[in-house]
């Protein structure tokens, strides 16, 4: 008989999640809590726990946080998806309780759009053109719709539970971002190395494009048969980065005018909604006023 998600597990569970979007440093994040010794993430981000891989059940989701010990004040996780899963705020809150902490970064949709794009088109998954990802890849403007989304969780988890950062902020100072995050988690604040202070995977694209969709492809076999870690250990190697991208230089593209008033003509009612939930002034900060 299969697990349910609803077998309770032996060990400890999150208390923090990082839920997205993508394009807007959680991977940075991950690398950087990964290294605090009062928290304990996942060895691998990206577990996908509650959108692809519910069924698998809470035991088999809680043995990727076995290490976790006494000395560790936060245990976590990074799943940038999880925001715009439909079912993912439901499955959290009947999994991990209405008290786990939930932490979003919101990004320019238009800037977080187009890195999508530039991330899709180094395996060869992205359309001819910008405009063209976005008409036949959903999500690359969906995970966007900040007010939708964000709602979501509000309807099953209180305000105080969610934690919205802003990606600007990491960008222009990430040890002040470093610090009220972990400020936010009740930890100790953790000096960053200078090896962190940048972007931990940079705008790049592939070296070749039939090896880099095959690594991409094989990454996916690979979680689909439990192999989350292997797959986190061989993203984080320099070497592979290397091997598989060149990174985006002075001829790094840019989204057209048309594309980007495309994006904020359908998107300025999400943003407006998040601002007025949060008390935020976001189009102003990213210049749509």
């Amino acid at each position: 008989m299969a697990e349910s998600a609803q077998t309770p597990p032996r060990g400890r569970l999150p208390d923090f999640l990082h839920i997205g979007p993508g394009k807007a440093g959680s991977t940075w994040l991950h690398e950087v809590l990964s290294r605090h010794r009062e928290a304990y993430l996942s060895g691998a981000k990206d577990l996908y726990f509650f959108s692809r891989y519910y069924d698998r059940g809470l035991a088999w989701y809680c043995a990727h946080f076995d290490g976790a010990g006494p000395a560790h004040a936060v245990v976590g996780e990074v799943s940038p998806d999880y925001l715009s899963h439909p079912a993912a705020p439901r499955r959290i809150r009947d999994s991990l309780g209405p008290d786990v902490r939930l932490m979003v970064t919101l990004r320019d949709p238009v800037t977080r759009a187009f890195s999508a794009h530039l991330y899709l088109a180094k395996h060869g998954l992205a359309g001819h053109t910008f405009r063209e990802t976005l008409e036949t890849v959903p999500e690359v403007l969906g995970e966007g719709r900040y007010a939708t989304l964000l709602s979501r969780y509000l309807d099953v988890f209180d305000r105080d539970r969610l934690y919205i950062a802003e990606f600007d902020d990491l960008r222009r100072d990430p040890q002040s971002f470093l610090d009220h995050t972990t400020d936010w988690l009740g930890i100790s604040r953790y000096p960053l190395p200078e090896r962190l202070r940048a972007p931990v995977l940079v705008a790049s694209k592939a070296r070749w494009l039939p090896l880099a969709a095959t690594s991409r492809r094989a990454a996916d076999v690979v979680r689909r048969f439990d192999g989350a870690d292997l797959v986190g250990r061989v993203k984080r190697a320099p070497v592979v980065q290397r091997a598989l991208y060149r990174p985006l230089g002075t001829d790094r593209p840019t989204p057209s005018e048309a594309d980007v008033n495309f994006i904020r003509r359908e998107l300025e009612h999400e943003v407006e909604g998040a601002e007025r939930t949060f008390d935020l002034a976001l189009r102003e900060r990213w210049g749509w006023l």
